[in-house]
């Protein structure tokens, strides 16, 4: 059956569901797949053909047979996807899919993921914190274009860190638009241990399945205006030394990624979900929004957030540090100086309650850190 999905590799669990539309119909256009490449490495495929009739399931099964191919001839996730694309659009029917592909390696833990108009991936930090993460795009599959465009974007997966992969059934059941739907998902993920992967994936399957009336005193059987796909990927923790309190987040803004400031905020709110005090919240994200607005504007280079929450509720930590790879060391300047550096530590100094700037081999590391005890602020 398509409910479970292949084994992962050692170091990478993954746990799959799939729901037909219309309680067993087995007509519709959402897949997944998880092949071993040839690299070693695993790809997981998700994704969704337009429509739910014999003919999206027809064009579905052709294209996922197309993907698996592709995959396992060695192709990065950005030429598969442009291949996917040629190929729908070859068959001349005029449908569009949906589609993430993405290549794990079970070493390393890092993803390398490719979006065709797909909806974004959920992370689940190893407390139960879920986050949208925001991976760059390009447009569905099968549309005529005339530059194929699928950027790569790559990050890593920490140990109990698991990914979840959906189609937009899963978040829109039940008269549900993208954002009711993701709080709706948000909080039947949150709860539960990453080591129970495959309760996780039936906690959430649950959540958005309406059972339908059983016929003529049979079961009744699940119910869905649209098929549903789920993919879950964890990292499996190579020792016990994994700390399930400690939440963290890292993100790297390249040069040509302004628009990935606002995403950036998005996913860092919702590492500070449950902080104790809403302006903290607000001085962080203006502080990590200043130092990688610094970096973006001061240098050539890319600036690289990592973010981490260490302690017991009510007495956490928040430290935060910006990395990046040019040698010019901030200045403090005087306040009436028109230069946005300066204003950065002059932000530091009134509101974070620990900061500093730390060389680095290449380059610099500028971290500041806030208490949640601390309400007043310094």
């Amino acid at each position: 059956s398509m409910d479970r999905v292949g084994p992962g590799l050692q170091g990478l669990t993954v746990a799959a569901r799939y729901v037909p539309t219309g309680g067993g119909l087995m007509v519709g256009g959402d897949w997944f797949d998880s092949i071993v490449l040839p690299s070693g490495r695993l790809g997981l495929v998700i994704g969704d053909v337009q429509g739910h009739d014999v003919q999206a399931a027809g064009l579905m099964s052709q294209l996922r047979t197309a993907i698996h191919a592709y995959a396992a001839e060695g192709h990065g996730p950005d030429a598969v996807l442009v291949r996917a694309s040629r190929f729908l659009a070859s068959l001349g029917e005029n449908r569009f899919a949906t589609c993430i592909y993405l290549e794990a390696d079970p070493a390393s833990g890092t993803l390398r993921i490719a979006r065709a108009g797909h909806p974004h991936p959920v992370l689940r930090l190893p407390d139960g914190t879920c986050l949208l993460k925001h991976v760059r795009g390009g447009l569905p599959l099968g549309l005529e274009l005339g530059e194929d465009d699928y950027p790569v974007s790559t990050m890593t997966l920490r140990e109990n860190e698991i990914l979840m992969l959906c189609t937009d059934g899963l978040i829109e059941s039940g008269g549900h638009d993208m954002y009711s739907g993701w709080l709706r998902v948000r909080s039947a993920l949150e709860p539960g241990a990453a080591g129970d992967i495959d309760g996780l994936a039936d906690r959430l399957m649950n959540a958005v399945v309406v059972p339908h009336p059983a016929q003529d005193g049979g079961r009744p059987s699940p119910f869905t205006e649209d098929d549903i796909a789920l993919l879950l990927l964890r990292r499996d923790p190579a020792g016990s030394s994994v700390d399930p309190a400690g939440r963290s987040l890292r993100l790297t803004l390249e040069q040509d990624q302004a628009h990935g400031l606002a995403d950036a905020r998005i996913e860092f709110r919702g590492l500070l979900h449950d902080w104790a005090h809403s302006e903290h919240v607000d001085t962080a994200l203006l502080l990590a929004s200043e130092l990688l607005g610094n970096v973006l504007i001061h240098t050539e280079h890319s600036a690289v957030l990592r973010a981490h929450i260490s302690g017991v509720e009510g007495q956490r930590r928040l430290r935060i540090e910006v990395t990046d790879r040019s040698d010019e060391v901030p200045h403090r300047r005087v306040p009436g100086e028109l230069s946005s550096s300066g204003r950065g530590l002059v932000l530091l100094d009134l509101l974070a309650h620990h900061w500093n700037v730390r060389p680095e081999p290449e380059g610099k590391t500028v971290w500041f850190e806030l208490d949640e005890s601390d309400a007043t602020g310094p």
